[in-house]
């Protein structure tokens, strides 16, 4: 069997009840953390608390060979793979299970706490009024994506907020500056009248929630990484009552 488990929002106490007797009860435990941030995990830390040796797994071995150390032992044997975040949110995972599908070995998955769930609990935001997402990543070949920003202005379109995932070595500041960069070259203004809220080390003892404008938030001190940014659409009174109680926004919002 080929077991996918989640590991939480921030550290190794994250796990549930059942990843935890799954990894113990595996001949294999891989982990991967690629697709999603460490935060205040370690391997040493998950190995003592779990009681198991957990092997550290790079990109290439889970999407371009992973038939040696993943799906060959899969068939007789029984191999977890960890992640952080749920165990199912990178298109990774599903196309490794997939490729476990179709060679007839049987798959399980167990959940955990995401930042994709836990986002709307974190400021108060109502979480079926979230739209699509997106990642904010640095540039390539000195290209800014505006995938980000042409889906914060759709969703607004909606009157839906939006989760922004920021590249796993990204703060907000400089996932504020790429957004502003991409805003100057559309000779725009939605960002820089709209209220946008920072979050940073989801899930763990002290996490971070911070509410306000883009200048405000270039010159907050959110702290150690993970950060992700929300970008409110319409807000209900109750939202803009919680941003404020919660995230310290403006009082004018």
């Amino acid at each position: 069997m080929l077991t996918f488990v989640g590991l939480g929002l921030y550290d190794e106490k994250d796990i549930t009840v059942k990843g935890l007797e799954a990894i113990r009860a595996a001949d294999l435990v891989y982990a991967e953390f690629y697709t999603s941030p460490l935060g205040g995990k370690t391997v040493e830390k998950m190995e003592k608390m779990y009681g198991r040796k957990i092997v550290l797994v790079q990109r290439s071995d889970l999407e371009e060979y992973p038939e040696k150390l993943i799906l060959t032992p899969a068939k007789t044997q029984n191999v977890v793979v960890l992640s952080g975040g749920d165990a199912m949110i990178a298109t990774t995972h599903v196309d490794l299970r997939l490729r476990a599908i179709e060679r007839g070995i049987e798959t399980r998955i167990i959940h955990a706490p995401s930042i994709s769930s836990a986002v709307a609990g974190l400021c108060g935001l109502q979480n079926y009024k979230f739209g699509k997402s997106a990642t904010v990543s640095p540039p390539y070949k000195e290209v800014i994506s505006e995938v980000p920003y042409e889906t914060i202005r759709a969703n607004k379109e909606r009157g839906l907020h939006t989760l922004l995932y920021l590249d796993i070595s990204m703060d907000i500041h400089e996932a504020l500056r790429l957004l502003e960069a991409v805003e100057d070259q559309k000779g725009g203004a939605m960002l820089r009248t709209s209220l946008i809220v920072g979050i940073a080390r989801a899930g763990s003892a002290k996490p971070v929630v911070k509410a306000d404008y883009m200048e405000g938030l270039k010159t907050y001190d959110f702290g150690a990484l993970p950060h992700v940014l929300v970008v409110p659409g319409e807000l209900h009174f109750l939202e803009r009552e919680a941003l404020i109680k919660i995230a310290q926004a403006p009082e004018k919002i």
